[in-house]
Order: structure tokens, then C-alpha cells, then sequence
């Protein structure tokens, strides 16, 4: 199976889970169970509640994927305090 199999979506990190594991609710509504890819593990890639992410999921089993990359967040600079 080589790369161009894969399907790569993109959504929101909804719930943290033990082993490099989340649950990521994609932007078509369904919810996968996705774990950290090995270079964002080697490169100390944290990911958070509500980060937006790109997984890609196998055409064989949609209901696990990768997580292969974090959308950085922007910054709001209209802030008031």
C-alpha cells in the first residue's frame, strides 16, 4: 500500500487518550480514533484539546488514522482587557 492510497482529511482533536492517541471529529462529522505520526513524536509535536489537524486514514479501515500535521493557530491581536 503506498501513499497514494491514503485519505487525507482534516478536523478537531475532541478528546486526549493514553499512548499518543486521540479522538479527532473530522469535518464531515465522523469521529475516527487517530495517534500520533512518528516524525511530530520525534520533533516534540504537542497536540491539544481543539487543535485542528490533518489525518490520514486508510481507504481499508475509516475508522483509525495518522495524524500527520497541526494547524498553527493565529493569533488574535484585537484583544481587550
Amino acid at each position: 500500500m503506498g501513499s497514494k492510497d491514503k485519505i487525507e482529511v482534516e478536523g478537531t482533536v475532541i478528546e486526549t487518550l493514553p499512548g499518543t492517541q486521540f479522538r479527532v471529529k473530522l469535518d464531515n462529522g465522523q469521529e475516527i480514533l487517530a495517534y500520533l505520526s512518528g516524525k511530530m513524536r520525534k520533533h516534540y509535536i504537542r497536540i491539544l484539546l481543539g487543535d485542528r489537524v490533518r489525518v490520514e486514514i486508510s481507504p481499508y479501515d475509516l475508522t483509525k488514522g495518522r495524524i500527520v500535521y497541526r494547524y498553527k493557530k493565529t493569533m488574535n491581536h484585537s484583544t481587550q482587557e
